[in-house]
């Protein structure tokens, strides 16, 4: 959600002692340097005002703090023990709060994937507290804190229960053949006066509990993304430590801020069978721009896309390059706001390259084990797109099957015969994206 935020003013007076958020987020770091994934993140807050609000955040050093402040003191404060650094997949996270319960430990509960999480608390709620929530015409704010704070990732999902604490189990449930927690797209609760459900299939912030308290984009702006819960896509890997590497729109978008050197970088997922299609718009290109695959476990921070045995690259100049030297010459080349398009064949161990949507070099992708005009590439590897940019502020966005370049829909999509994904051009029988779907098909 980037700087992002999402608000709502209540329209009636609710519980002020019990009340349940639940939430599907994908943290993306904006800096693959950074030790941490940034400073505060705001998930939630409802703001009585300057000095008494409920809020809760990822600090600094990546777990969850559970934040309430009320006249100037503090009602409650309890942080995780453990750190939510995972940038790859999606987290669950819900926070029950029964301020009623005798004991104090039972008071607030929080969940991740289905894991009750201990808390050190700092500042306990006494029995029967009134927290700083669902007060009549206070506003609530997703994805920030008013105007600070703001989380940076993906939601999905987002659920407000005012009256009720429920248990992470209403809203997930443990995969009974993977051991993995799965989302309740449907949960069966009580949302009661100041509840909501926003973005639950899309970017829409039409509240979707029957209550009508829809929310507005009070600051930023809202994409849709295809990547989900139950199909998590690929993006450029935020693990890897590139110095001076800027990230954005959600691990997409590669901006080189070296004014010396060339960066490269490698996909989140990989795959060592199947077939996989996707794109990448050079936004700001050079002589020294390159799209391609490499091997997984041969990235290095200083060999560029088709420098090593292992990595096969489509160059800015027109040529196709692997173990550092040419081995297609005569393609198109390409520059600034070209898009080029990877198509990668691990079951008959062929690479295509498009550039705006033409094929190159007479390739043709489905034609299997021929592999017409095709780049052949080592078989029994892991591979993953693998994409470098050139210094002074170069920069790449890829469409994994979001169907957007950083912010920019794709101006009509193409068809794509596996249904998974949105992509700029057709996709050919049998290619689909790189997603934890597409590696099961």
């Amino acid at each position: 959600m980037a700087n992002t935020s999402l608000s709502h003013t209540n329209t009636g007076t609710g519980s002020y002692q019990k009340s349940t958020f639940s939430a599907w987020i994908k943290r993306t770091k904006t800096n693959t340097s950074e030790p941490n994934l940034g400073s505060i993140q705001c998930m939630w807050n409802n703001k009585f005002d300057g000095s008494n609000q409920l809020r809760f955040d990822f600090d600094a050093s990546d777990k969850i703090y559970l934040y309430g402040e009320e006249g100037g003191g503090y009602s409650l404060r309890a942080l995780t023990t453990t750190v939510f650094k995972d940038t790859s997949g999606w987290y669950h996270i819900l926070v029950a709060i029964d301020t009623t319960q005798s004991n104090a430990t039972n008071r607030i509960k929080l969940y991740v994937n289905g894991s009750l999480q201990t808390l050190n608390f700092t500042t306990t709620p006494g029995q029967n507290a009134n927290l700083r929530m669902n007060y009549n015409a206070k506003p609530v704010y997703v994805g920030s804190n008013a105007a600070a704070n703001y989380f940076k990732g993906v939601m999905s999902h987002v659920h407000w229960v005012d009256g009720t604490a429920y248990a992470a189990s209403t809203f997930g449930s443990t995969d009974s053949t993977t051991g993995q927690w799965k989302i309740n797209t449907s949960p069966s609760v009580t949302y009661g006066q100041n509840g909501f459900f926003i973005l639950k299939d899309s970017n829409s912030v039409t509240d979707q509990s029957g209550r009508s308290n829809n929310f507005t984009v009070a600051s930023g702006a809202i994409t849709k993304s295809e990547d989900c819960p139950t199909n998590v896509f690929t993006v450029y890997n935020q693990l890897l430590n590139i110095p001076s590497s800027e990230l954005s729109n959600g691990a997409t978008t590669i901006k080189n801020a070296s004014s010396g050197s060339t960066r490269p970088i490698l996909s989140s997922l990989g795959a060592s069978s199947g077939k996989f299609y996707a794109e990448f718009k050079t936004v700001t290109a050079s002589s020294a721009s390159r799209v391609g695959i490499c091997a997984m476990d041969k990235y290095v921070l200083t060999e560029f896309t088709g420098v090593n045995a292992l990595s096969y690259g489509y160059l800015a100049g027109g040529t196709v390059a692997n173990n550092n030297s040419n081995t297609i010459t005569g393609l198109s080349s390409y520059s600034s706001g070209d898009i080029i398009g990877v198509y990668m064949d691990l079951d008959n161990n062929f690479l295509y390259f498009a550039k705006n949507g033409t094929l190159q070099n007479s390739g043709n992708p489905t034609s299997g084990s021929t592999g017409t005009g095709g780049q052949a590439i080592t078989a029994n590897n892991t591979y993953g797109f693998h994409v470098t940019v050139g210094p002074s502020s170069k920069k790449t966005s890829a469409n994994f099957g979001n169907g957007y370049f950083a912010t920019s829909a794709i101006s009509s999509a193409g068809t794509n015969a596996s249904n998974n994904g949105i992509f700029e051009y057709a996709v050919p029988s049998g290619y689909t994206a790189l997603s934890t779907k597409g590696l099961n098909l």
